[in-house]
């Protein structure tokens, strides 16, 4: 089984990810979705969350030989950054969302040099606004981001767009495609509601259950 197909069926055996294709979730943006994932809850999991970073580990080894520092974001990336980055024997750093308000008003901590390369490690990207400002505190403060690396990905086209705009690569372990894959072949979905849950990451705004 491949990478994305196996993380995928651990998140939907420890319920880090739910679909409800007939009882949709509503986001705080008021969109209707068919899935929710919390990938927080693979912390809890010691088998899943070790193979989640050594799957990090191994992908950033083979491909981005050269980091010198792993970037966790705040607040999911925190802990897999930091299994990342005791697994490769390399410095971590974590990014806030927003410079602290007092003290020295820092948004990275840790000890993050001019010129260091960096992979930033996500734990969802769905538009990717949210990795991109992380990223951008990276290379604000002098560091050279590789890549930001995720957990899973919705592969919602406007994060592709938003990543290639701030012309800074992406990859994830797993994403929707290999979800509902898993998801059917586990009985979590019928498959007749295969075509309505592949459509939905293309044009989420109109779903509606």
């Amino acid at each position: 089984m491949d990478t994305e197909k196996e993380i995928a069926g651990k998140l939907l055996e420890i319920n880090a990810v739910a679909l409800q294709p007939d009882e949709p979730f509503t986001w705080t943006s008021g969109i209707k979705s068919p899935i929710y994932c919390d990938n927080r809850l693979t912390m809890s999991y010691p088998e899943v969350r070790k193979f989640i970073y050594q799957s990090f580990a191994r992908r950033i080894r083979e491909q981005y030989p050269d980091a010198q520092v792993i970037a966790g974001t705040a607040t999911a990336g925190i802990p897999h950054a930091a299994w990342v980055a005791e697994e490769l024997n390399l410095p971590m750093v974590y990014v806030r969302s927003k410079p602290k308000a007092h003290g020295k008003g820092n948004q990275i901590e840790g000890k993050l040099a001019a010129g260091e390369k960096v992979i930033v490690i996500e734990d969802l990207i769905s538009t990717g606004g949210s990795s991109i400002e992380a990223a951008r505190a990276v290379q604000e403060a002098g560091g050279d981001v590789l890549a930001v690396l995720a957990i899973f990905s919705y592969q919602f086209p406007a994060a592709d767009r938003a990543f290639a705009e701030a012309g800074i690569p992406y990859q994830t372990l797993s994403n929707y495609t290999a979800l509902l894959e898993a998801a059917e072949k586990k009985g979590h979905i019928r498959p007749d509601q295969l075509e309505r849950l592949a459509a939905w990451r293309e044009n989420p705004e109109k779903y509606q259950g």
